[in-house]
């Protein structure tokens, strides 16, 4: 009886623990990825009470923020679920606004890039301008300061008089034959000049190649920059990119030396896997799981493959942000945050008014 008592409590253990993998880990396989869907929903589960509640969750969530520089931060989003973490994604790529070029009043192009081109060119430059400060213009108004920004390029290429005769080389031969963003210039409208005096509007980077002149070819054109969102153009999305991946999970099943050491740390990237010393052995030693990519190569040597568990944590993701120089990344992930919690609230005040009604 104590015997058969035993071994139901092991059972019952296996089952559990098969139960807490299946609903907090993403199992790599040789052949197949295990447990990728969402299963941790009220009553999937006998004897988990997996019901939302407002503490365990403020008590699990957390942001930790791992590399921050001036165009790039890396964090991670601990205790949410994979909808939530794509929906804020989306977000930074969509729906935080910025300002960018929309019209384009080409007054002369005498250059071989025809106007079209030269206009869609010119609206993929990235302009220095906080959104925040602008409303979204209305286009059956014409622009006033509140709502647009007006740059100007124009330039003529001429030849360089003091350029040897024997040269060929088009630098030395020429005149401003290289347009590039620096040459676009801000033209204040209204009481821009003293409002924004301080904020330096622009292209954000100033070596943005737009065009090749020659001799007797020049550009004027006029440019009206506006506030919008990415999911109308990708010209407006505030990133170049948002990306995010859930935490890798290494774990060695059993102690693994020697050659079969030297080759498993060959098998994940660099700085995943180390070697120690212990008692004369290389002894294999998962250091740091979070840079590995996940390749599975390790899967395709018979004798290691069984000697690895590879899995991800499902509610642990790696973000990613990289802003294309219009707004630091903390603050696009921070208005990120304001424009989801106005969804949420909007969605909130939609199911008030229908109870009502």
């Amino acid at each position: 009886l104590f015997c058969h008592l035993t071994q139901s409590q092991m059972n019952l253990t296996d089952i559990s623990s098969n139960v807490e993998e299946i609903r907090n880990r993403v199992i790599l396989g040789e052949f197949d990825v295990k447990n990728v869907h969402t299963t941790d929903y009220p009553g999937n589960y006998p004897g988990y009470d997996d019901v939302w509640d407002m503490q365990k969750f403020q008590k699990n969530f957390r942001i930790d923020v791992v590399h921050l520089d001036e165009n790039t931060m890396e964090f991670d989003m601990v205790g949410i679920d994979a909808a939530i973490a794509n929906a804020f994604r989306r977000i930074l790529l969509a729906e935080v606004p910025t300002m960018a070029i929309e019209k384009a009043f080409i007054y002369n192009n005498t250059s071989i890039v025809q106007d079209e081109v030269l206009a869609h060119r010119l609206g993929l430059i990235p302009i220095k301008a906080d959104p925040r400060l602008f409303e979204y213009r209305n286009t059956e108004e014409e622009g006033s300061e509140i709502d647009t920004i007006q740059l100007q390029l124009k330039i003529k290429c001429s030849r360089n008089p003091r350029a040897s005769k024997d040269s060929s080389d088009p630098r030395e031969l020429y005149l401003n034959h290289m347009v590039y963003s620096k040459d676009i210039k801000w033209v204040p409208i209204g009481n821009q000049a003293d409002v924004f005096a301080d904020s330096g509007i622009g292209p954000v980077h100033d070596d943005i190649l737009i065009a090749q002149l020659r001799p007797g070819q020049e550009l004027d054109i006029i440019m009206h920059c506006v506030k919008g969102l990415g999911k109308d153009h990708a010209k407006f999305s505030p990133v170049a990119t948002a990306s995010y991946r859930l935490l890798p999970e290494i774990t060695l099943l059993e102690p693994v030396e020697g050659e079969k050491a030297e080759r498993l740390k060959r098998c994940f990237s660099r700085g995943v896997i180390d070697l120690e010393d212990v008692n004369g052995k290389k002894v294999a030693k998962v250091v740091n799981s979070r840079l590995d990519t996940c390749s599975r190569e390790v899967l395709r040597h018979d004798d290691l493959k069984n000697l690895v568990k590879l899995g991800r944590l499902r509610d642990h993701f790696i973000f990613t942000v990289e802003s294309t120089g219009i707004l630091p990344p903390e603050v696009l992930v921070t208005e990120a945050i304001k424009v989801l919690m106005a969804k949420c609230q909007r969605f909130l005040n939609e199911l008030d008014s229908t109870d009502m009604k």
